[in-house]
């Protein structure tokens, strides 16, 4: 048997369980699973916000991101993996582009901040700014376009912010951030 005839069979048998189980039983689980561990809690809150577009749900996403350049206390981890594990379960949570790509335009800003503040990183961290950037440009330029406007003076302030920044990190953000300023010029 292979891996995902494994893992179909695991829900296959779990889903018929749940199916067996009367409303209160099912509360009584969702409510075990959102006291079992944060990321139940964060999923849930995001999925069922009851404030207008998620907003609690996408705070907890964020400050998961801001924390892994810029916590509390201490030093940044540069966790980066884990800022874009936010970025990935908060959208399977929502299903919400806009608050997928406030996520993304929340770790790029807080990328190049970091490197204002510490100076050059390496290249895996540049490498990692500039993807979730080119992700959110290909989100504007494709289905997420009328969502220009809302992003447009924060990109323009990390375009400002990196102009002068090294590994080539300070081109590529222009690079990216002009293309769509060409592209949408005059209809924001």
């Amino acid at each position: 048997m292979n891996q995902e005839t494994q893992k179909t069979g695991r829900w296959t048998t779990i889903r018929q369980q749940l199916a067996t189980l009367e409303k209160p039983a099912l509360l009584a689980l969702v409510k075990d699973l959102y006291q079992a561990a944060p990321g139940n809690r964060d999923f849930l809150h995001a999925r069922y916000s009851p404030q207008e577009g998620g907003a609690e749900g996408l705070e907890a996403y964020r400050r998961k991101i801001v924390e892994q350049f810029f916590p509390a206390r201490g030093f940044g981890k540069l966790k980066l993996a884990e800022a874009r594990k936010a970025i990935r379960d908060y959208r399977k949570a929502t299903g919400q582009l806009a608050g997928t790509m406030e996520l993304m335009m929340t770790y790029v800003e807080n990328g190049a901040r970091f490197t204002e503040e510490y100076g050059d990183i390496d290249e895996r961290f540049y490498d990692s700014v500039e993807s979730v950037l080119d992700e959110l440009a290909a989100l504007l330029l494709g289905e997420a376009w009328k969502l220009y406007p809302e992003f447009e003076h924060r990109l323009a302030r990390v375009k400002n912010m990196t102009a002068d920044m090294g590994w080539g990190f300070g081109d590529h953000v222009t690079e990216v951030v002009s293309e769509l300023e060409e592209k949408f010029a005059g209809s924001a």
